[in-house]
């Protein structure tokens, strides 16, 4: 089962090669095969791609908003066309079953098809100053590095190349080295799509590569979607160059159920709060306060539905949970369900390692449910990006406010009543940039995307993340004589 693109960057509008960098071994984590071999970034490849970006930027920015519109919604109908063959490859890249990644390159398709359509209309104002005028102005920052995480590549390398590019900005972007490879179908795809040679490139490498990119003189803006130690790798570096940010990190969030809350829909709220994307998802709400009052029967269902969850092929349409990334955050997550049992929480159901045939070698991991916990308990306090859910009880509102925010986290939140007046007062209170009532983890397009406190800087999505790629220049018309004392 190979994947092996033609090689490992793709820089002004062509595939290129340098094996002189670090060997990149693309695992497939359902059986641990070697699907692809490519190469990190030299600094001569970061320099290509750089440079490639910087000369490209320019006659970019001076196409007429609707000429570059154009171009993305282009790539957004091939993408929608290549679905099936995108999906397959993001499997085969990430170990998330068919039955999701095939809706991926839909999400990659929106981001496009919105950003280029919105940057039509996305202007400067006029303000009326009396005998005199001024207007504002919106204009590109430059050369734009994009940083990606692993678990959803295509959707975030489009996610941040779509507003750079309908900016009217070039970018160089960066994926995972533990998923690069979608990353390159997308860079042929905006070939493909009438995308200017340079506009668009894409060099592969480990945390070196992406802190040369983020100090480089030629480098505008960093956008990053990872961890917080990452972050202020990355951010350091690019604050001592005084270069703009975007920083889309993780999350410990919370999913509050009140007692009257509907059961199932709670229930299906949670589950896919926690075991989504085999439980590899920032927004994760993986803190579940559930009212006393409601406690038995969401357990009873939560339980019943936890247990049906299909483990399996990957590629399988009828598998619901793969493996995790790799090796290291397999036994990651283990070391968590451990710690879980070690510290006191009744694990419910789940926590050990399915034994699969076919699939010896397959990074899977039991989906998890942990109850009786406490709000000190590691399980509760840290990221684990991984199947794992932890139940916390509560009784009374203003507690729960208190609780759910206590943490260094603010991606995401959720709320689960009936009462709508108490889900909008609750919402207001909690410490979270995305949030939900009534669902969770939908993420359109239209909406700003980002977090508060350590889960991040900036927004994506929406017209937000077009500000965020942008710069303001204002200018002051005089129309009659200057008044000077001199």
């Amino acid at each position: 089962m190979k994947a092996q693109p033609l090689a490992s960057h793709y820089i002004n509008g062509a595939y290129v090669e340098d094996d002189h960098g670090r060997s990149i071994e693309v695992i497939y984590p359902a059986t641990g095969e070697i699907i692809a071999r490519l190469y990190s970034a030299t600094s001569d490849i970061v320099e290509r791609a750089v440079g490639a970006a910087r000369a490209a930027q320019g006659k970019w920015a001076k196409l007429k908003p609707v000429a570059r519109g154009r171009i993305l919604r282009r790539a957004a109908d091939i993408l929608r066309e290549r679905h099936a063959q995108l999906g397959r490859l993001e499997t085969l890249d990430t170990g998330r079953v068919i039955q999701e990644t095939l809706g991926d390159p839909g999400v990659a398709a929106n981001a496009m098809e919105f950003f280029g359509g919105a940057i039509a209309s996305f202007y400067g104002d006029y303000i009326d100053l009396g005998q005199s005028f001024g207007y504002s102005r919106r204009e590109p920052l430059g050369v734009c590095v994009g940083i990606g995480a692993w678990n959803f590549p295509i959707q975030i390398a489009a996610m941040k190349a779509a507003p750079a590019l309908a900016m009217g900005n070039a970018m160089v972007f960066k994926p995972s080295e533990n998923t690069p490879l979608s990353a390159l179908a997308l860079a042929e795809i905006f070939t493909e799509a009438g995308l200017p040679d340079g506009v668009f490139n894409v060099v592969q490498g480990y945390g070196d590569v992406g802190e040369a990119l983020a100090i480089h003189e030629t480098v505008a803006k960093v956008s990053l979607t990872g961890s917080v130690p990452t972050a202020r790798k990355v951010s350091g570096v690019a604050a001592s160059k005084l270069k703009h940010i975007t920083l889309e990190l993780g999350g410990k969030s919370p999913v509050i159920v009140f007692d009257d809350a509907e059961v199932e829909n709670a229930v299906s709220g949670a589950l896919a709060a926690n075991f989504y994307a085999n439980g590899e998802v920032c927004t994760n709400g993986t803190r579940i306060f559930l009212h006393e009052g409601i406690r038995d029967r969401f357990l009873k269902r939560l339980t019943e539905r936890t247990k049906n969850i299909r483990i399996g092929d990957p590629l399988d349409p009828e598998t619901h949970m793969g493996p995790l990334i790799n090796k290291t955050q397999h036994q990651k997550v283990l070391d968590y369900i451990a710690i879980g049992k070690t510290e006191g929480a009744t694990l419910l159901c789940g926590g050990g390692v399915p034994r699969l045939q076919g699939f010896d070698s397959g990074l899977f991991v039991e989906p998890t449910v942990f109850v009786d916990a406490t709000d000190s308990m590691t399980i509760a306090r840290e990221e684990i990006f991984g199947p794992v859910m932890t139940v916390l009880s509560f009784r009374h509102e203003d507690d729960v406010i208190r609780r759910a925010n206590d943490t260094q986290f603010g991606l995401a939140a959720g709320v689960f009543t009936r009462d709508l007046s108490r889900a909008h007062r609750v919402i207001t209170e909690l410490q979270a940039g995305t949030c939900w009532i009534n669902t969770y983890n939908r993420t359109p397009i239209e909406l700003p995307f980002g977090g508060y406190k350590h889960s991040g800087i900036g927004r994506e999505n929406a017209l937000a993340a077009l500000s965020h790629y942008s710069q303001l220049k204002s200018i002051y018309v005089e129309t009659g004589d200057i008044a000077n004392p001199y």
